[in-house]
């Protein structure tokens, strides 16, 4: 049996290890290098570590990004990237994460979370992409969804997402 897993913040000390998940997990270093930018543009609205008693073995961040309406800009949240060592995965890890960082959101009076990710697994915390349907994206439809923290956030929503420019779009 395995260690009990503990979500926390992500502390400075930390950093070392998030660039060494994100670039095991992820096979390359462009995920990490992402939340190197994310910090430097000071956009980053939660960042939380996964530890067992062996140290840290997964990460999520979430950071602001919008929607621009012909209404007006909306504020929303970009969960990306989210990752888990290679030998860990599969194990509940990314679900802790995950969950706990939208449940941490939402008394921030957070409203709306979009992901680009795997279309079987973030339906499984209320990601859809029918709810994303009408916002614009450089991104195929069948792979990114968007979540409402608060029910209705999306109702009658038209518009194109801006992601901050550490992303490169």
């Amino acid at each position: 049996m395995r260690a009990p897993v503990i979500v926390r913040p992500e502390q400075p000390r930390d950093r070392d290890r998030v660039r060494l998940i994100n670039e095991a997990a992820f096979g390359r270093s462009d995920e990490a290098d992402l939340i190197d930018g994310l910090r430097a543009d000071g956009v980053i609205l939660l960042s939380l570590v996964a530890e067992r008693t062996e140290g840290i073995v997964g990460h999520i961040l979430f950071s602001r990004m919008s929607i621009e309406t012909p209404q007006g800009r909306i504020p929303a949240v970009s969960l990306a990237p989210m990752a888990v060592l290679p030998d860990c995965q599969h194990s509940g890890i990314g679900s802790q994460l995950v969950r706990y960082g939208l449940d941490e959101l939402r008394p921030r009076g957070e409203r709306i979370v979009i992901v680009l990710g795997h279309e079987h697994y973030y339906p499984r915390f209320g990601f859809s992409t029918e709810k994303a349907r009408q916002l614009s994206s450089p991104f195929p439809p069948e792979a990114y969804m968007a979540l409402e923290l608060a029910e209705g956030a999306l109702f009658g929503i038209r518009g194109v997402v801006r992601y901050p420019a550490a992303f490169g779009l």
